[in-house]
């Protein structure tokens, strides 16, 4: 009599495809447990192209706004919004970068006017002589920016405290 095919099962078979299942199932279990961990904001705000349009339409918005931008009482500001617009496109990109990296994204930002911290912050606007009021001007027009995008309560509460963490930062000029 003659068999159809045969099946030989050994014990080392039977290890090795529990082995593939038990590889398989950590594999699964690992995923699972990275979705239920917290995304980092950089994520959860959409990366660097969802970043890059708010910065975009954020940076257009300052130069416009009456209190900050090209028609600032404070003739820094205001020289800055009518005179070097040349150089706001690197402006954007650079405020892209920095916003990436304090989320949590993968990009890294460099100072252009290293100072007193890593951010170079204090020594990038000083001679913008920024007030305090100004500055919460800036955060108001970016509060109206992240609502414009419908960026959610939460989010947009991280990246306005982030950006309020610098406020001293940003200010220094305005205080000699």
């Amino acid at each position: 009599m003659e068999q159809a095919g045969s099946i030989s099962i050994t014990r080392r078979s039977v290890v090795a495809g529990l082995a593939v299942t038990a590889a398989s199932l950590a594999v699964l279990a690992g995923a699972d447990n990275a979705e239920a961990q917290e995304k980092t904001l950089y994520e959860r705000l959409g990366g660097v192209f969802a970043i890059a349009a708010v910065v975009d339409h954020f940076s257009d918005d300052i130069v416009k706004n009456p209190i900050v931008g090209q028609e600032s009482k404070n003739l820094q500001l205001r020289e800055w919004h009518t005179k070097n617009l040349g150089r706001l496109p690197g402006l954007k990109f650079m405020r892209t970068l920095w916003v990436c990296e304090v989320s949590g994204g993968p990009f890294k930002f460099a100072a252009t006017k290293p100072g007193a911290t890593p951010l170079g912050l204090e020594e990038a606007h000083r001679d913008l002589k920024i007030s305090p009021a100004e500055f919460d001007e800036v955060a108001a027009e970016l509060g109206r920016t992240l609502d414009f995008f419908k960026v959610p309560k939460k989010e947009k509460d991280e990246v306005l405290g982030a950006f309020a963490a610098h406020k001293d930062e940003v200010t220094t000029g305005s205080k000699g």
